[in-house]
C-alpha cells in the first residue's frame, strides 16, 4: 500500500495507546483499517466509556485527540480516560499524556486521571519532563511505522486473544 504523497498522517491517542500493545495494531489502524466492531471487547470498552462517571462530560476532541470525559475541578481542567482494565496501564498513561501534550501545545494547562470503573480505581498522570521524552520517542516511531510500506507481521503476544483484530491477522 503506497502513502498517497498528499496524504498527512498524524499521531493519535489511540495510535500511542496501541503503541504499547502492537505495532501491528498501530498500522493497521492509521491505514483507517478498523477492527471488528461486533468484537465483544470493542463492545464492552464502548459500554464502559459511555455509562461510566454519567455526571460528567463525554469526549473533548482537541487536535487529533478525542479525550474520555472532561470536567472543571476546583477551577482546574480534569481529563479523565476511561479504560476497562488496567491490564494496560502504560499504554494508557501515555495515552493519557499524549493528551495532556496536545492540550498544553495550545496553551491549555490540565491534569489526568486514569480511570478503570470495574475496579473502582484511578490513578493522576503527570506530564512531566521524562514523560513528555518517552512520549516524544514513542510519536516518532509511530510515525515511522506509518509510513512503512505494509504492516509488520503478525507476531502471538498475550494481547491476541482479545484482539479485535485477531480473525485479520490468523485466518
Amino acid at each position: 500500500m503506497d502513502m498517497d504523497e498528499n496524504q498527512e498522517l498524524h499521531v493519535s491517542g489511540t495510535l500511542v495507546w496501541y503503541y504499547y500493545i502492537c505495532p501491528r495494531e498501530v498500522w493497521l489502524i492509521g491505514h483507517q483499517i478498523t477492527p471488528d466492531q461486533d468484537d465483544s471487547n470493542v463492545s464492552l470498552g464502548r459500554f464502559i466509556q459511555n455509562y461510566s462517571y454519567p455526571r460528567e462530560r463525554k469526549e473533548l476532541a482537541v487536535g487529533n485527540s478525542k479525550m474520555d470525559v472532561f470536567k472543571l475541578e476546583n477551577g482546574e481542567l480534569l481529563i479523565g480516560e476511561v479504560k476497562k482494565t488496567s491490564k494496560y496501564r502504560q499504554s494508557a498513561r501515555m495515552q493519557l499524556a499524549f493528551y495532556l501534550d496536545e492540550l498544553k501545545q495550545r496553551g491549555v494547562s490540565a491534569r489526568g486521571e486514569l480511570r478503570f470503573p470495574k475496579e473502582k480505581q484511578r490513578e493522576e498522570v503527570i506530564l512531566d519532563q521524562e514523560t513528555e521524552r518517552q512520549l516524544d520517542l514513542a510519536k516518532r516511531e509511530i510515525l515511522r511505522m506509518l509510513y512503512l510500506p505494509q504492516p509488520p507481521p503478525p507476531a502471538k503476544i498475550k494481547f491476541c486473544k482479545n484482539c479485535a483484530y485477531a480473525e485479520f491477522c490468523w485466518s
